[in-house]
């Protein structure tokens, strides 16, 4: 593993300002001067879901301005201290649905030119319409979050029947998200595509390759668990398709903004904020929201060498 920075005790990483990130702080320079409210400091873990959000928009901002076009942001929907799963699935995609609305009031001015991908059409139209609760299924109710008045373009990554949805299966289907897509459209959002990843992350993958790399559109996944991948949940021999998506695609992806918690013995967080490095935070087991920064790196760790290499030898 490649040597790492360690962090003062209570300090956090800060970006030792290489050419390669002056456009992105200048987006954060200019940020911090248009808002009445002071800015969320990139390199702080946030205590809160407002700051999270305001984080994630910053690094975003700053890594499109630094030229990438592939971007991740991460993190988790039931509490800023909880892991993916530790919610009720449909809720944790409810959750995500709210967070992204707030991510995206960043860029309202562009709202007519960016394209929100949900993981299918029936997500779509909860998405528009709200949803009743579910006891019996653990699904709360929703109001319609993507209503009427929004002004982003909609689109969905697989059209399903309602029937097929519940088995997380669409088989037959030709349809493409690239067949939504218009001339108007100038950037995407690809919305949680974890539900089914074989279908949506495949329809992620054919939107980038059709209509968003090509013609340099920045594309966004917006909690897309792609950890899973990454760590081998799905094993080649049985998922080929996500084997050659974890081989080709995801090496491309830039982590804009990123959190994913480790519990048990020794918790802690993997973090990153665009530009600033990857940070490992070991986290008190008494107090879960007391962090502190332990390890840097420029280079991105693996959740298997933080968790069994970084954590417990701090």
């Amino acid at each position: 593993m490649a040597a790492a920075m360690q962090c003062a005790p209570g300090a956090h990483a800060v970006t030792n300002g290489t050419a390669a990130n002056r456009a992105s702080r200048s987006v954060l320079r200019a940020a911090a001067s248009q808002q009445a409210t002071p800015t969320p400091t990139l390199g702080a873990f946030p205590s809160e879901y407002d700051t999270a959000v305001r984080q994630a928009q910053l690094a975003v901002k700053a890594a499109l301005a630094d030229g990438h076009k592939l971007l991740e942001v991460e993190f988790p929907t039931a509490g800023l201290t909880a892991a993916q799963g530790d919610g009720d699935g449909q809720n944790e995609m409810n959750w995500s649905m709210g967070y992204l609305k707030k991510f995206l009031a960043a860029f309202s001015d562009e709202a007519e030119s960016v394209r929100v991908f949900f993981p299918d059409n029936i997500e779509l139209a909860v998405a528009r319409s709200g949803q009743t609760s579910d006891p019996s299924a653990g699904r709360q109710a929703l109001d319609a979050v993507f209503d009427s008045s929004t002004k982003f373009r909609l689109g969905y990554l697989t059209k399903q029947s309602a029937a097929w949805a519940v088995l997380g299966m669409n088989l037959g289907n030709k349809f493409r998200p690239s067949d939504l897509v218009k001339d108007a459209d100038k950037m995407f959002v690809v919305a949680y595509p974890s539900f089914n990843p074989r279908e949506e992350l495949s329809a992620t993958r054919q939107l980038y390759d059709a209509a968003a790399g090509p013609k340099g559109r920045p594309l966004i996944i917006f909690n897309g668990e792609l950890d899973r991948l990454r760590g081998g949940y799905y094993p080649g021999l049985f998922f080929p398709e996500l084997a050659k998506i974890t081989e080709e695609f995801l090496p491309k992806v830039e982590a804009a903004y990123y959190i994913h918690n480790f519990k048990g013995s020794r918790p802690g967080a993997l973090f990153r904020a665009y530009p600033g490095p990857w940070q490992v935070l070991r986290r008190s087991p008494i107090d879960p929201e007391a962090t502190q920064c332990i390890w840097t790196n420029d280079t991105r760790p693996t959740l298997k060498q933080v968790s069994l290499e970084i954590l417990p030898h701090s």
